[in-house]
This record gives C-alpha cells, sequence and structure tokens, in this order.
C-alpha cells in the first residue's frame, strides 16, 4: 500500500455568533508491507489446487450466480446410477456441511486482510467554554507498537489463513472419504439384498413343491418343516438385509445433500470388479508424512507459534507505545486568538513484569506444539503402515473367495443336487449345503465390500481426512446349521 493520507474535517457551527472555523489536518503514513485484498473466491480456488490431484472433482462456491450452473450438474449426474465418482461429485456441489466450511474459509481470509491493515489512529476533539475564554483542543493518536510490528503481524496472518486452507482441504477430504465408504456400503447391501431375493424365490418354489408332495405322501413331515424353516430363515435375513440397505442408502443420501424427488436416485447394481493385483506402496510412510495435510498444518501452526514467540520476545518490555499529535486553540473574550500544538508519548511501565511471563508462555507453547506435531508424525506412519497392511489383506481375502470359495460352493451345490435327485442324500443334508453357499456368497460381498472401504481408508492413512471406522458386519447374517 502507498502513503496514505488522513483528512480532518471538523466543523463547528456555533462558535461565535455562527462562525465557521475548519480545521485540516494531515498524518502520512508510509507502509511498506503490501496490503492483502479480498478475493470472491474467498480462497476455495486455492483448496480445489490443493485437493485436484487426490479427489479428481470440481469443488463451486454455492452462491446466487452459480446456483442455476450447479443445479443442471446435479440433474446431469443423477440422470444415470451412480457411481463413486459422481457421488463424490454430487456431495462436493450439495453437501451444505462443506459450501459451510467454505464460509467459514472465506471469514479467515477477512480476519487476515483485516490484520494486515495498518492500526486506525484515534481521534478526538474537546470544546472547553467558558465567560472568559473559549478552547478547541484536537489530538491524533497513533499506536507506535502496532505500526512498527505490523509486517511480522500481517505474516503470521498470513500463515494462519494459509493453515486455513489446509484445513478446509482436509474437510474436503473428510468428505470425499466418507461419501465412498457410504456408497461402497449402501451399494453392498443393495447387491446382498439382491442376491437373497433370489435365494427367497428359489426356496419359495422349493417349499412350495415340498408342500405339494407332502399332500400326497412322497415327503415325510420332517423333511416339510426343514424346508419351511429353511424358507423362513431366508424370509428372515432378507428382512434384516433390507433394512441394513434402507439405512445405509439414508446414510450416503445425507452426505450428498439431497432431498426430495432427489432422493431417488440409482445406484449401481454391483460392486466394482476387484483390480487385477493389488497396488504397491513401498513407500507408503514418506507419502504420508509429504502428503498429509493435518501434518502440514501442525508444521504450519508451529511455525507460527516460533513467529509469535520472537514478536513476543521482541516486545517484551514495552506493550502499549502511543504517540500523540495535538493542537489547541484559544479564543478570550478580548479577541485574541493563540494556538498551541504539542506531542505526546505513552509508554507503559513493565514496574511488576518485565514480560517473563509473556515469554515463558510463549516458549512453553511452543514446545507444546513441537511435542504434539511429533506425536502426529509418529502416528501418521503407524496408520500409514496400518492402512496398507489392512488393504492387502483384504484384497487377498476378497480374491480368495472370488477364485476359490464361491466357484468350489457352486460345484458343491451342483454335486449335491444331483445326489439329493439320484436319492442318495435327504433333504437335511441338501438344506445345510444351501445354507453354507448362501452364507458363502453373502461373504464374498462383504470381503469385495471391505477391499473398497480398505482402498478409501488408505487414501485417508495418506492425504488425511477422516480415518473411518472399524468395518462393521452386515446383519444379514447367515443362520446357523440345524
Amino acid at each position: 500500500m502507498s502513503a496514505m493520507g488522513i483528512f480532518i474535517n471538523l466543523r463547528h457551527a456555533n462558535l461565535l455568533a455562527g462562525k465557521t472555523v475548519r480545521l485540516a489536518a494531515m498524518l502520512g503514513v508510509t507502509l511498506l508491507a503490501g496490503c492483502k485484498a479480498i478475493t470472491p473466491d474467498g480462497g476455495v480456488n486455492e483448496v480445489a489446487e490443493l485437493t485436484s490431484v487426490a479427489v479428481r472433482q470440481d469443488l463451486v462456491i454455492r452462491d446466487e450466480d452459480s446456483a442455476d450452473i450447479i443445479e443442471a450438474r446435479l440433474k446431469t449426474l443423477l440422470l444415470r446410477p451412480l457411481s463413486a465418482d459422481a457421488a463424490v461429485q454430487v456431495a462436493l456441489l450439495r453437501n451444505a456441511g462443506l459450501q459451510a466450511a467454505f464460509n467459514e474459509l472465506g471469514i479467515a481470509q477477512t480476519a487476515m486482510v483485516s490484520a494486515s491493515l495498518p492500526p486506525s489512529p484515534t481521534i478526538s476533539v474537546a470544546r472547553l467554554s467558558s465567560v472568559v475564554e473559549l478552547q478547541v483542543e484536537r489530538q491524533i493518536v497513533a499506536n507506535v507498537i502496532a505500526l512498527a510490528t505490523l509486517p511480522a503481524r500481517a505474516e503470521i496472518a498470513a500463515d494462519r489463513f494459509k493453515q486455513a486452507k489446509l484445513k478446509t482441504a482436509e474437510k474436503v477430504f473428510s468428505l470425499a472419504a466418507d461419501v465412498r465408504r457410504a456408497y461402497y456400503q449402501a451399494v453392498a447391501s443393495q447387491q446382498t439384498v439382491a442376491f437373497l431375493e433370489e435365494a427367497q424365490s428359489a426356496a419359495q418354489s422349493a417349499s412350495e413343491l415340498m408342500r405339494r408332495l407332502g399332500t400326497t405322501g412322497a415327503v415325510n413331515k420332517l423333511d416339510q418343516a426343514r424346508d419351511q424353516v429353511f424358507y423362513a430363515e431366508i424370509t428372515g435375513q432378507l428382512a434384516a438385509a433390507r433394512l441394513t440397505a434402507s439405512s445405509d442408502r439414508e446414510k450416503l443420501t445425507r452426505l450428498l445433500g439431497l432431498w426430495g424427488s432427489e432422493v431417488k436416485y440409482r445406484l449401481v447394481s454391483a460392486l466394482p470388479q476387484l483390480p487385477p493385483s493389488a497396488k504397491a506402496a513401498p513407500y507408503i510412510e514418506r507419502d504420508a508424512i509429504l502428503h498429509r495435510v493435518d501434518l502440514q498444518s501442525l508444521r504450519i501452526d508451529l511455525d507460527v507459534l516460533a513467529k509469535t514467540y520472537e514478536l513476543t520476545n521482541a516486545t517484551r518490555f514495552v506493550s502499549i507505545f502511543d504517540l500523540s499529535g495535538m493542537r489547541n486553540t484559544t479564543r478570550e473574550a478580548n479577541g485574541f486568538r493563540y494556538r498551541t500544538t504539542a506531542v505526546q508519548i505513552d509508554v507503559q511501565i513493565p514496574i511488576f513484569d518485565l514480560g517473563e511471563t509473556k515469554v515463558r508462555e510463549a516458549a512453553l507453547t511452543y514446545r507444546e506444539a513441537l511435542n504434539r506435531l511429533q506425536e502426529k508424525a509418529v502416528n501418521v506412519r503407524s496408520e500409514a503402515r496400518e492402512a496398507y497392511r489392512a488393504y492387502q489383506a483384504s484384497y487377498d481375502l476378497a480374491k480368495h473367495y472370488q477364485r476359490e470359495i464361491v466357484p468350489l460352493r457352486k460345484v458343491i451345490s451342483d454335486e449335491m443336487l444331483l445326489r439329493y435327485n439320484a436319492m442318495q442324500i435327504d433333504v437335511f443334508q441338501l438344506l445345510t449345503e444351501a445354507r453354507q453357499r448362501i452364507a458363502a456368497n453373502v461373504s464374498a460381498i462383504e470381503a469385495q465390500r471391505n477391499f473398497w472401504l480398505s482402498s478409501v481408508n488408505l487414501f485417508s492413512a495418506v492425504v488425511g481426512g477422516s480415518s473411518g471406522s472399524a468395518i462393521a458386519k452386515t446383519s444379514a447374517a447367515p443362520a446357523g446349521n440345524d
């Protein structure tokens, strides 16, 4: 900011029979540190740059100008069954909590701009009158310490705003991760419901056939009862699975920020296929240390505290230093007028506190932040290792179900049916195998879901955001054997 003149115009309409006296005083202050400016996006574009590589979706501030564009984009996304990426994009456009985080970032930017501005001087005017004289006193007071420390305080404010951008980026990562988790949970629950519906339909047909055979005496009552309870068990599992699917879908809907007719959005019918191989991450710890936004935020916090400590140490003996310029105009009853000017300096004398308490507090606060940063770095490394091990294990388990268990269960089921038709086994053995086959297929869906959830957790362990809770077991657990 260039030199700025402060002009003061004072008009006194009641001085001596309506005469007007005008005072003009100018205080020039030269500031070499440039003043910050408020941007229309409030820093969101910079957050978009921070998150673009990891999230790969657009960030938009919702306001009067962008509302129509956002709604048109949402309608296009909701026309087709949502993929995981599309669900994240819908949430980034519609989630009101994220928009509130953007508003908070804009507030942080205004705080930074405010901190970069020089302190406003205090202006006072006093009018003293008596029978014999009239006095008008004008005074301008400026805080010299605030002016001298303005560059340092502006630099600290800029660091705080950078920290605010990192925290907003962390909220973007958290929302993206939470949406993906909810998405995979909802799709897996829906897929489980579809499988159990097929199993229930087959069990219903078999139960009806057993009932008809029972009326002819071809099947005894024990086999009829076993078949009927099998159908009843699947019906119960299906009801529980539908409840879970409904709850998972509502959780996803809340994160997407949808309401009204929008809640009728469609999901894909099945989870994405497993990749050909699990991705290798030999430098997972290094990547987490370099990219975790919460760790970067703590580093900035440490830098800010170091600068604050230096500022506190520099001003430990003087915290109030006001420079005042005064001008006094006196007019006596005989018409004689004279003016006086003066300069006043107000300095706080540190008699009882030489600034040791402030310096000590700043030093301990810095050490606390340093220890917090070291603790976080250790935890980040551990979380990254744990997330990658879980990712590898869940991939191996899902592949094992896909390649071994499910195909073998189908072979066993087909062979058991052939033996039952040849009257080599009874209904009890056939139904036991059917229960085990259903349990294996449901577990295979869960294993595939858990892999995708672990991939989201690995993403959060590297870039930051919510780490997610432990993977919940499905409520549609298979019934035990008779």
